[in-house]
């Protein structure tokens, strides 16, 4: 992978001014890092319970 990230597309600027990795850029990385990135692609699976389970439930509720 390509160390130099995109504006916008790896990442993007939250309201708060934090960094926030995209979707994207988690599956170019191509696993679960376990912190319980917000766009994480791969169901936390690499996060313990029950911040996992949170988190999932967080997710499901955010895309209703």
């Amino acid at each position: 992978m390509d160390d130099a990230l995109v504006l916008d597309e790896d990442f993007y600027f939250n309201e708060q001014g934090f960094v926030v990795l995209t979707e994207k850029y988690h599956l170019k990385k191509g696993y679960c890092c376990g912190n319980g990135c917000r766009h994480c692609p791969y169901q936390y699976e690499a996060v313990p319970e029950p911040k996992r389970s949170e988190l999932l439930s967080v997710k499901s509720d955010e895309e209703k």
